[in-house]
């Protein structure tokens, strides 16, 4: 007799699911009875730790545009879950988390533990998905199976959670008329195209002809829309120069001269410069968050607007856009190119080549530099001339992610760099690579992250070595929390508190922990060693953890190398806070 967890697996393989990643509960075996009669076609991913398989999971959504599936059990595996749900969440990525749950009957004793692992889930995970459906039969259940697929990849993705009791995942099945069916709409996101309103395209149009400064801010919209050929062909036609948030990385191709890389107070000087000088700017699949906006301190008062996103409460949330188009990134972009002509603008184009030459040769100066502790964008640079331009890297949160953002183009247009910024994370990159792996089997995966991120998920290295995964991890090891050490002496006076990773009797070696956990271990202390670490690195059939001594006064963040340069402390920011203004754009972009 075939059981409700046959039937939902089954589910699962018609809507094209091809990986869950989780962690088993005896509340859930009834599905992996399920998964272990469909292989090769469904397959499970043991990690070592729940918040592991929501990363895995979101990484896999954002390479394939398809749901993530992540599995966890009752209690404890649901509340490891929130870091991963929130990220994806916050960053608009289609995911499906199946948790298990307490038999219906036992619902009086949930409280308090009562009953074993028990507390309210659907109360807690509806803080933190666009949506938590609660099973209440198994009769009900194909039904919500295909409203999770509907919400995670329709209107603006984002994780869906579905709550399966024990009993009901473990109640016999007998397949009906309609048990089956899916919805194949809604196997990848986006689920549909809505085009934003002709008037509101007609009037971008004018005001990208008018402009003679146009820049465009490409956001992770762009990669979710897929929509980055016709980004391209836009800026291209209307000489605009292009810079992105960290999750539109790879809108464009960063080697043309369109590009100026990520606005982001830990991206390139040039993007920043470049925006504040145009005269309009075009935020494509973005939601204008704090950093991509150097703190809402863009759009400039005097710049006109034009803001393109699928969701409408973005449109207006902290700026009044000249003009506001509500729609997907591609079917809106291709409805302005239509009526748009090739619009060559010289003087700009000369302008934003001179910033770029000036921003890399002040870059060149790290990313070749001898000085021991090791210079992060040295480590960059050597990465770069490895890199092919269609392996995926990972960012973990924190300086990891500027010093790629700065250091590292894009040289392909699509989705290969993903960043943890919806939450912002640490901990993100090692189980990412498991997600990106599965969804891209024949590329490179190398994650790039600080010692403090690396420390979070070391575990998974185990499981990238389980499954022979070829992966690439870069730990820029400087023995401390860099950001709040940097932050506790600049705003509080020298404060030294907590930040400090080894001590005089200890220093984590990570490549000798790596080949305790199955994979390969190199260890890096001077720059002269770093060519020969990472050739055999790529050149490795099992994971390899490159463990690079780097120096703790290094920043990607221009502000803080000023200042930690000027050798004084500052006011505590909390003395300064305020709201953000909220600005109304122009109506048109300035005449000069």
């Amino acid at each position: 007799m075939a059981h409700v967890g046959d039937l939902l697996a089954e589910l699962l393989v018609r809507y094209g699911v091809t990986h869950v990643f989780g962690q088993p509960g005896g509340q859930t075996a009834a599905l992996y009875d399920g998964i272990s009669k469909r292989g090769p076609h469904l397959r499970h991913i043991l990690v070592r730790d729940e918040r592991s398989a929501a990363y895995a999971a979101d990484a896999f959504a954002r390479l394939t545009g398809r749901p993530g599936v992540c599995d966890v059990t009752v209690g404890p595996g649901a509340t490891k879950l929130s870091d991963g749900l929130v990220e994806s969440r916050n960053a608009s990525v289609p995911v499906v988390a199946i948790v298990g749950e307490l038999p219906r009957d036992w619902a009086p004793y949930r409280e308090m533990g009562v009953a074993s692992q028990g507390f309210d889930q659907v109360r807690f995970l509806s803080s933190i998905t666009k949506s938590t459906l609660d099973v209440p039969n198994a009769a009900a259940l194909p039904q919500l199976v295909r409203s999770a697929f509907r919400i995670a990849t329709s209107g603006r993705p984002g994780p869906v959670a579905l709550v399966i009791p024990h009993d009901v995942i473990d109640a016999d099945w007998q397949p009906g008329d309609t048990d089956l069916d899916v919805d194949d709409r809604y196997t990848r996101a986006p689920a549909f195209r809505p085009l934003a309103s002709a008037d509101s395209v007609a009037a971008a149009a004018a005001l990208l002809k008018k402009a003679r400064r146009p820049a465009i801010v490409a956001g992770g919209g762009v990669h979710a829309s897929r929509a980055t050929k016709e980004l391209g062909t836009l800026a291209a036609r209307v000489g605009a120069v292009v810079v992105t948030s960290f999750s539109g990385k790879g809108a464009v191709d960063e080697s043309t001269p369109l590009s100026a890389g990520v606005l982001n107070p830990l991206g390139t000087t040039e993007s920043l410069d470049l925006v504040r000088r145009a005269d309009l700017v075009f935020w494509c699949g973005c939601k204008v968050g704090q950093n991509t906006s150097h703190n809402w301190t863009l759009p400039l008062t005097d710049q006109a607007t034009i803001h393109l996103d699928l969701d409408a409460t973005e449109l207006g949330r902290t700026f009044r856009p000249t003009v506001a188009l509500n729609g997907d990134a591609r079917s809106t972009l291709e409805a302005l190119i239509a009526l748009l002509g090739d619009q060559p603008r010289k003087p700009w184009l000369q302008d934003m080549s001179m910033e770029k030459r000036q921003a890399a040769g002040q870059r060149a100066e790290a990313e070749t530099s001898d000085a021991v502790p090791i210079q992060p964008p040295r480590v960059m640079r050597e990465l770069v001339t490895r890199l092919r331009p269609d392996d995926i890297l990972i960012s973990d949160a924190s300086f990891s992610a500027g010093w790629i953002a700065s250091h590292i183009p894009a040289r392909l247009p699509g989705r290969h760099f993903l960043f943890a910024r919806g939450q912002g994370g640490l901990g993100y990159a090692v189980p990412a690579a498991i997600g990106a792996a599965a969804a891209r089997p024949d590329a490179r995966v190398v994650t790039v992250s600080g010692d403090g991120g690396f420390s979070y998920a070391i575990g998974e290295l185990a499981t990238q070595a389980q499954h022979g995964l070829r992966t690439v991890n870069v730990v820029l090891n400087n023995g401390t929390l860099a950001w709040l050490a940097m932050w506790q002496r600049l705003f509080f006076d020298g404060l030294r508190q907590s930040v400090d990773l080894e001590g005089e009797a200890v220093s984590p070696n990570f490549a000798q922990v790596a080949r305790g956990l199955g994979c390969e271990g190199i260890r890096v202390e001077r720059p002269e060693e770093l060519p020969g670490a990472l050739d055999a690195a790529f050149a490795a059939t099992r994971p390899v953890v490159v463990d690079v001594r780097t120096d703790p006064t290094a920043t990607p963040i221009h502000s803080y190398r000023r200042r930690l340069a000027e050798g004084k402390s500052y006011p505590r920011p909390g003395t300064v806070y305020q709201l953000p203004p909220w600005r109304r754009s122009p109506a048109s972009p300035a005449d000069h």
